[in-house]
């Protein structure tokens, strides 16, 4: 365990969505957190992922920007709740699309 008042350097979470359950990630990276959400076929992640790279790999990829005026992703809630700022082909055709929530999109990897 980190001292008192200090956050763990990575946290796991299960995430239920639809039909299935998915890995929630948070990594604290000092003054950022880097954060993602994994399926079983794809994932949604913070801006700090680059999904263009990960379509080389045919790997199903968005990431999303902080709803309602936030200034950055800090948990896996606000993931879930963001909105969808781009996503690569392999995660627009399993009907991911700029706009839905990281939620949405995740029900659809």
């Amino acid at each position: 365990m980190p001292p008192e008042g200090q956050q763990r350097p990575m946290q796991h979470e299960t995430v239920t969505l639809a039909g299935k359950e998915a890995d929630g990630y948070v990594i604290s990276l000092g003054p950022v957190n880097l954060v993602a959400v994994v399926t079983d076929t794809g994932m949604v992640g913070c801006g700090a992922f680059d999904v263009d790279a990960l379509e080389k790999f045919g790997y199903p990829a968005a990431r999303v920007k902080p709803a309602g005026g936030a200034s950055s992703i800090e948990t896996i809630d606000d993931l879930l709740r963001g909105e969808i700022k781009g996503a690569n082909r392999h995660a627009e055709e399993r009907g991911v699309a700029v706009g839905m929530t990281g939620r949405e999109a995740l029900e659809r990897l």
